[in-house]
């Protein structure tokens, strides 16, 4: 399915695209289908040309963390265009009914596939619109193409992933959507290494552990993904002991009371960037317990039930280190050793493992280095955040009218906790593919570049 159109405008007799996406993750996927759609209702002269840059080889999410049995925490309703367009043929039951599977998934009763069998879903998605994307390429710069004056034509350097000298691709642009997910977030002078993995790389690292002289992992973190990882280590190896390690006392259960669950409402996107700061960080705060550092209640359950059996039968396996602060690791030769501090009482200590795995969460990647100097031009508030617009795009200085907009846990303090979840991708995708439209109209309000720092003034200079 093309997004592009043969009467493309030319810059310097290079193709300007109307959208060139940097990172090809379910955020950016969901737009490309979005804009897909649009181009195959509307065709000719409106269709949007565009392209992306990945520098996977090929799609991909989240794949060291597919997990036998691990399920999705969100409604498969809530995949890439149900919520825009149910009728849409990207929708999660119209995979299922091609893949022949859509009787056998309905009889199973519930709202939440696997992991894996989500992410072929978004594979299946991928496949659709892989003429859009330039897998294998990283993008390394963003400047403004042409002389100085005013910025209306981006242009985007890529080169081979893994290789900074090789050939660079030079993709010029009017609009850029930056979707470059998140990055690892690890404890102060922790360093992954051979034997110290992040979770994301969980399935691909612990294949390749060649030596296990202690028989025992461990595990730092107390959200999902450290809970989902101590009960797979827990059952891949029936030989090994495994630690959790954590700073309180257990596990927090995840908050998926209805209620609770409208702050993952599209109507919930904009009663938060309507409301003023101090409300703002309190809702963060409120539901915080929806997804972050919370865990599922069933494994929650199962884990503490597998704990407990193992003390009847005293062969314990599983091992729960809590209230426990994690100080220094140090990665040798065949083996971790971790130094452990006990918050409440007892000194500290060391513990060998055969490997540890850092389940700490994620951090957003930094727009400031993809973008450079042309980072100068975006509106910052008084905590240096960047401005954003309700149409997640974001505010610069009147110097630059080509579009930036961005996805992802970047714009959380703007847009919340959404921001980093797949729960609004759908309705996302649709609101920056119309804002595309709407700005090759002609129909774009100039933002001013002294636009005050409050909510009401944001709101208004992109209404």
């Amino acid at each position: 399915m093309s997004a592009g159109h043969a009467d493309a405008e030319l810059y310097d007799q290079q193709p300007v695209h109307d959208v060139v996406g940097v990172g090809f993750g379910p955020a950016n996927l969901a737009l490309a289908i979005a804009i897909a759609e649009h181009n195959a209702h509307s065709g000719g002269a409106r269709a949007l040309r565009t392209a992306f840059v990945e520098r996977q080889r090929e799609f991909g999410w989240h794949r060291g963390m597919l997990l036998a049995g691990a399920t999705m925490q969100v409604s498969f309703l809530k995949d890439l265009a149900t919520m825009r367009d149910p009728s849409s043929r990207f929708t999660f039951l119209r995979f299922l009914h091609e893949r022949g599977r859509l009787v056998d998934f309905l009889n199973q009763k519930t709202f939440f596939p696997t992991r894996i069998e989500f992410h072929e879903y978004l594979s299946w998605c991928a496949a659709a619109v892989d003429d859009q994307v330039r897998y294998g390429r990283q993008a390394h710069s963003v400047r403004p193409a042409g002389g100085g004056g005013t910025v209306d034509v981006l242009e985007v350097g890529s080169t081979p992933a893994g290789d900074l000298t090789g050939p660079v691709e030079t993709l010029r642009t009017r609009n850029l959507v930056v979707g470059t997910g998140l990055a690892p977030k690890l404890p102060e002078g922790v360093e992954l290494g051979p034997r110290v993995w992040h979770n994301r790389d969980l399935l691909p690292s612990h294949r390749s552990l060649a030596t296990r002289p202690h028989r025992r992992f461990a595990v730092i973190g107390a959200g999902q993904s450290a809970a989902e990882t101590v009960d797979f280590l827990h059952r891949e190896f029936p030989d090994a002991e495994v630690c959790a390690v954590f700073n309180r006392y257990g596990y927090s259960p995840a908050d998926d009371s209805p209620f609770a669950n409208r702050i993952f409402d599209p109507e919930a996107v904009d009663h938060f960037y309507a409301a003023p700061e101090e409300v703002k960080q309190s809702l963060l705060t409120y539901h915080s317990n929806t997804n972050y550092s919370v865990v599922d209640p069933d494994l929650i359950e199962q884990l503490y039930r597998t704990s407990y059996q193992e003390k009847i039968a005293g062969a314990e396996r599983l091992r729960f280190l809590n209230t426990t602060a994690l100080t220094a690791v140090e990665e040798r030769e065949d083996d971790v050793r971790l130094h452990l501090r006990p918050l409440v009482e007892g000194d500290p200590y060391t513990l060998d493992c055969d490997a540890v795995v850092m389940a700490t969460g994620f951090r957003p990647a930094d727009p400031q280095s993809m973008l450079g100097d042309l980072y100068g031009e975006c509106l910052t508030d008084g905590q240096g955040r960047l401005r954003i617009g309700r149409d997640h795009r974001v505010l610069t200085t009147p110097r630059v009218s080509a579009g930036i907009f961005v996805q992802g846990a970047i714009a959380q303090h703007t847009h919340g906790i959404t921001s980093s979840l797949l729960s609004t991708l759908a309705v996302r995708s649709g609101e920056i593919c119309d804002a595309l439209l709407l700005d090759r109209a002609g129909r774009k309000v100039p933002v001013p570049a002294a636009a005050a720092d409050t909510a009401e003034n944001l709101a208004a200079a992109t209404d």
